[in-house]
């Protein structure tokens, strides 16, 4: 499979602000990941919204989209599991 690129929605630079240093470290390896498999196992499929997915970091949560055709990954939320499902 084709290597894919990352984009960043504006506001997952204000998420990644607002996380302990040790979890954004964690929450960038997970994303470089997806640079080679858009789909690891422990990626799930949110049913409320189409074309998302979501990659458990602890108590955080990656909301992503993945372009199969266009091999490109969209990060669109990374926050706390309380809260991230709010704005879906």
């Amino acid at each position: 499979m084709a290597s894919f690129s990352i984009s960043f929605k504006p506001s997952v630079d204000k998420d990644l602000r607002r996380l302990p240093k040790d979890i954004v470290s964690r929450v960038m390896e997970k994303i470089e990941g997806l640079k080679s498999e858009p789909f690891p196992s422990q990626a799930v499929k949110i049913p409320v919204a189409d074309r998302l997915y979501r990659l458990r970091v602890g108590d955080y949560r990656i909301i992503y989209e993945a372009e199969v055709k266009k091999n490109m990954i969209t990060i669109h939320y990374v926050r706390h599991r309380s809260v991230v499902y709010r704005d879906l």
